[in-house]
């Protein structure tokens, strides 16, 4: 029998399914809904946790017509009377918001328009249904009207548009003599594109009353299931609606069915023979605290198990934080002052912060304090909690080897971006290299260490500490444009750190190293004495630099030394 395969990017639950591929079975999601009665569900989740998966589940657990059979052998099969009752027997209305963006209001009102009409044309029925009055049968194929053109463009009004999914709701509850079960994935992707582009609240207006008429007085509806990344405030959209359950990352109820549990991880990896990367999988991708169960990134998981299966001896990368920009990470960084730089240094290290951390905010309270932003880095899932204290507040931490490195590489870009904004103390810094003033390049660097975000401690290696200090040395050497700069390049016996190339025949050999016991003479010397036995500088002699310069330079946390040879 062919093994199944792992699931990359796939989130069509029936797609997974019947293409054979690998499904970690959380159907028994369906029996928590049911048994733990919500009539409006709102599941907060970071990205890349399988909201969007558990959502197609659900449609096709409950959408009348569907192919039961999907679901044999399955934990929910187990559940009979649940799957009796439930299954097959609902008109559903299931719409994602992902892809509801612009540059202006008009442009993402236009995408909305497009996510509720291509999914109300599925149900062209309503067009011909004699259940229906002829007033009802004209209200639908308002939903469906597009305009001229090769491209259909769905032109509701406005008017039409904010209660098309209450419309559509009860006209197929109508139809079916059944109340519809709605589904809404990313309902806050369209407020996070308003906030970026400038017509935030316009957005709220509008979403505020799409929701509102659809979950707050709808008789139509059975219930509704809703995802996103952050929960907006109660006043800001869910405003009046009384009946909404909200289960974000800190509560208990659901914490194992959106990422993979241990167990789920271990069953995987003996799956597809891959038992002894357990370790490297939990050290890079598990951490993340959702109520009281530890769990990974999906989308990492996977992804490195494909990578796997590819080659035994592929190395683990940032799967989940190569998905978006990370802007969150950056804004902070960027806002950050002197103490929060020392809690961030803290956190790289391993250790715990405690934050009072808000779950309901709105868009346009992000950037109001620091502490709001420490709230959505935990709720986005840069940070996770390891329990909380006697006075509420959360113990927070870094949860995995992943962020940890996102964390370092922005604080890198960071650090290159503010610096180069004083061009005449980095031309005075490289300058002193140039001319051979350790003195002097010691003194800039240790102002430059003070103003950035250092590595302490031992969770990170020595050799992790290093290549971070050579990195944001690389960053502020190659601001000079007319130098040649070349980092890890092939010299002598073996790769030095940096050799440089000026026009006036001068060269550069640096070697870099982190003195894990605080002696910076110590290694400055090991540096010294490794350029010399390495023959680092016989590269630049090959490239026809007259006069050579050598230097060793030793870091500890905010310290440094720099000796010339």
């Amino acid at each position: 029998m062919m093994k199944k395969r792992p699931p990359i990017g796939i989130e069509n639950f029936e797609e997974i399914i019947e293409q054979n591929f690998y499904y970690v079975d959380k159907t028994m999601f369906i029996a928590g809904l049911l048994n733990n009665w919500g009539k409006v569900n709102l599941f907060t989740r970071p990205r890349r946790f399988g909201k969007t998966l558990n959502m197609s589940m659900l449609k096709y657990f409950f959408e009348i017509g569907t192919n039961t059979e999907l679901f044999a052998g399955l934990k929910i099969s187990q559940e009979s009377k649940l799957c009796e009752k439930y299954m097959g027997k609902f008109p559903v209305i299931s719409i994602s918001l992902k892809g509801v963006e612009g540059l202006n209001f008009g442009q993402a009102c236009a995408g909305l328009r497009n996510v509720i009409g291509k999914e109300a044309l599925k149900f062209q029925f309503l067009k011909e249904s004699d259940r229906l009055t002829e007033e009802e049968r004209k209200s639908y194929a308002q939903l469906i009207r597009v305009g001229d053109g090769y491209h259909a463009i769905y032109e509701m009004s406005d008017g039409v548009m904010v209660s098309s999914l209450q419309t559509l709701s009860q006209l197929l509850a109508k139809h079916y003599g059944q109340k519809t079960i709605l589904l809404i994935d990313e309902y806050d992707v369209p407020l996070d594109k308003a906030f970026q582009n400038g017509y935030y609240d316009e957005m709220i207006e509008l979403i505020r009353g799409l929701l509102g008429n659809v979950v707050k007085t709808n008789d139509s509806l059975y219930f509704s299931v809703l995802t996103g990344c952050m929960r907006i405030s109660k006043e800001s959209i869910f405003t009046g609606l009384n009946n909404l359950k909200v289960h974000t990352i800190a509560d208990v109820g659901y914490d194992e069915f959106f990422g993979f549990t241990n167990q789920d991880v271990s069953e995987l990896l003996n799956y597809f023979d891959l038992s002894s990367s357990l370790g490297t999988m939990r050290e890079w991708y598990d951490g993340y605290q959702f109520g009281n169960i530890s769990v990974y990134c999906p989308w990492d998981v996977i992804n490195y198990c494909e990578a796997l299966r590819t080659d035994s001896k592929a190395l683990p990368q940032n799967y989940w934080s190569n998905t978006s920009g990370n802007k969150m990470v950056r804004r902070f960084i960027d806002k950050a002052d002197q103490q929060t730089r020392n809690e961030i240094e803290q956190l790289i290290a391993g250790k715990i912060i405690t934050k009072n951390i808000n779950m309901e905010l709105t868009y346009n309270e992000l950037d109001e304090t620091i502490e709001n932003l420490w709230s959505v880095l935990f709720t986005t899932g840069y940070l996770t909690q390891k329990g909380r204290t006697e006075d509420g507040l959360y113990r927070l931490s870094i949860p995995n080897r992943e962020i940890q490195s996102l964390f370092l590489t922005q604080i890198q870009a960071w650090f290159k971006e503010t610096t180069r904004k004083d061009a005449n103390q980095l031309a005075a810094f490289c300058t002193a290299f140039l001319m051979g003033d350790a003195a002097l390049a010691q003194k800039l660097l240790s102002a430059y260490l003070w103003k950035t975000i250092s590595i302490r401690d031992t969770f990170i290696s020595k050799k992790k500490k290093e290549n971070f200090y050579h990195g944001m040395l690389l960053g502020l050497l190659q601001y000079m444009d007319n130098w040649l700069v070349k980092s890890n390049a092939e010299s002598g016996e073996g790769f030095s750190d940096i050799l440089i190339e000026t026009p006036e025949l001068t060269g550069v050999v640096i070697e870099v190293k982190y003195a894990d016991d605080g002696n910076l003479e110590a290694g400055c010397t090991e540096a010294l004495e490794q350029i010399e036995r390495q023959q680092y500088a016989s590269r630049l002699e090959e490239d026809g630099m007259e006069t050579i310069k050598k230097y060793g330079i030793a870091f500890y946390k905010k310290r440094c030394k720099v000796r010339i040879g």
